[in-house]
Order: C-alpha cells, then structure tokens, then sequence
C-alpha cells in the first residue's frame, strides 16, 4: 500500500470516527456521567468492534478477489456509489444532536465496556461502510501486511480518537464548541468521501 493510499484511509477512518453518531453519544454518556475510566473502556471495547468487523471485511473481501474477480469489480463499484451517497447525506446534514449527553443511572466497569463493545459489533453500518471503503483498497495483490494496515489504522484511530473525546471533549465548553461545529465536520467528512468515490471512478 502507498502511503497516499494509506493516506486516504487514515484521513476517512478519522472523519468517520469524529461524526457525531451513537457511538459518540455512547462514550460521552460513559464519561461524564460515570468517570473517565469508563469512557476509556468504551472506547477501547468499542475499538476492539471496529477490529472485528475490520478483520471479518478484509479476510471477506481477499476471499471474494480469489473466486470472482468480476464481483469484486462490482462491489468496488457499488461500494464507491454508497461512499458518494453517505457523502451526500453527511454534507446535506444539519447540526447533529448526537452530542447531547443526558442523565442516566451509574454502571459497573464492566457494564460500560459491553456497551462499547455491543454498540459497534450490533451496528450493521459499520460492516457496509467497511466493506464499501475497503473494497476500494484491498487488491487481487495485496499483502498480508497491507491487510494488517487497514485493519489496524482503522481498529487504532476509532481507539484513539474516543480517547481523546475521554480526556478532553468531555469537558463542557470543548463540547459545546464541538456541538457548534459538528454540521462542518459533516461536511468534511461528505466531500472527503465524495472525493474517495470519484477517485475510484477516475483510476
């Protein structure tokens, strides 16, 4: 894999990562109503999701390559049509309500982590936008270390990236800002994958 390749897939892992959604409301709801502990837990059985869908995508998608090339082909194709719509609906979007923690009981530790874990791995999204956006990656040449890649960049920056909401956006005046600004990140992330679809178009 390139590095503009790898470039590219570390660039939209982290502007899905940001979009304000479920499993963001999910892990602020961890953390400032539980402690940060918590949140960092979420996070990460969160992540350990992502990796599991990640992994059962690519192993999935390097079997297809195997049986029928021209499948792939139309899969690849499909998935750039689907990362052109969601561009669309991410830009059309208004400011997103996902970042509004309200009140709810005290978990255990291990109860905060089953959510993380259970809101990523019962998501059906994740598993269309990951093969979507890594059938426009994995090729019929494709290392076992270029597999690794994706599944790892994806895997660590979902991790790091509600780390961070753990021990910093938690906090409320860097909350409110993000609130503000989350119909921007919306549409970011829509042109950054309007522009990944068109690449796969232009190839």
């Amino acid at each position: 894999m390139t590095f503009t390749a790898w470039l590219s897939l570390f660039l939209v892992c982290c502007l899905g990562a940001m979009s304000p959604g479920p499993s963001l409301a999910v892990v602020l709801k961890q953390t400032v109503n539980n402690s940060r502990q918590h949140g960092l837990l979420t996070s990460w059985t969160h992540a350990a999701g992502v990796g599991l869908w990640a992994f059962a995508t690519v192993t999935g998608l390097s079997l297809l390559i195997s049986q029928s090339g021209q499948l792939f082909t139309f899969i690849t194709w499909a998935g750039a049509a689907y990362l052109a719509w969601i561009g669309v609906q991410a830009i059309r979007a208004g400011a997103a309500g996902a970042l509004n923690v309200t009140a709810s009981r005290q978990v255990s530790l291990v109860q905060a982590g089953q959510e993380g874990l259970l809101i990523s791995l019962l998501n059906p999204k994740l598993a269309i936008f990951f093969i979507a956006l890594f059938s426009q990656f994995v090729s019929a040449d494709a290392s076992q270390a270029d597999k690794l890649i994706l599944i790892a960049t994806a895997t660590l920056v979902d991790g790091l990236w509600y780390t961070l909401v753990c021990l910093v956006l938690s906090k409320g005046s860097v909350l409110s800002r993000l609130q503000r600004n989350s119909q921007w990140i919306n549409r970011i992330t829509g042109l950054v994958l309007l522009a990944l679809a068109i690449r796969v178009v232009t190839l």
